[in-house]
């Protein structure tokens, strides 16, 4: 496996994940707590359209100057992804969306998500970024993840991030 920066011409790649998961809790946020219900959900893969709707907003990323990594097995297929947006956000203008982590269903489990992460956590903290800021979908696993990582609640919810994803558990990770 070789994880190095994605080209923008590559961006069409990342529907190339196999995003496949069986869900079968989901946290649900209420008076400022986490409440995991059971909620049973097959992924068989990307949501439609998802491709058709995401890619134009990766691209202005890109061409913002986000960072894109990219995850690739020995024979040069996509396995994993990490987008790290290059606008700062928040009143303190301190923090940058972990706009994208998605690692194939096969290879989960096996750090490739960590490295990914790490990555970001890295690029941040180089750009002078205190938090990383993350829309979580909401499933069991993986929120459990992003706690299991460090983050924590997002402390300051940025309106515009929420108005995309509502139902997402809006977290943060104070850089080291």
């Amino acid at each position: 496996m070789i994880i190095r920066a994605m080209r923008r011409e590559e961006i069409h790649l990342v529907w190339q994940i196999d995003r496949r998961e069986i869900i079968e809790n989901i946290y649900y946020l209420r008076d400022g707590r986490l409440v995991l219900e059971p909620d049973y959900f097959d992924a068989q893969g990307w949501p439609p359209n998802e491709a058709e709707h995401y890619t134009p907003i990766l691209t202005d990323c890109f061409d913002r100057g986000g960072f894109f990594w990219g995850a690739f097995d020995d024979d040069g297929r996509i396995i994993g992804v990490s987008v790290l947006e290059s606008k700062f956000i928040g009143s303190n203008r301190d923090t940058l969306q972990l706009k994208f982590l998605h690692v194939s269903h096969g290879i989960r489990k096996q750090g490739l998500g960590t490295r990914l992460f790490n990555l970001a956590v890295e690029k941040a903290k180089s750009l002078g970024a205190r938090k990383l800021y993350i829309s979580a979908t909401p499933s069991e696993n993986t929120v459990n993840y992003y706690m299991k990582l460090g983050c924590v609640l997002a402390t300051e919810i940025d309106p515009e991030l929420f108005a995309l994803e509502t139902e997402d558990i809006h977290l943060e990770y104070v850089i080291p």
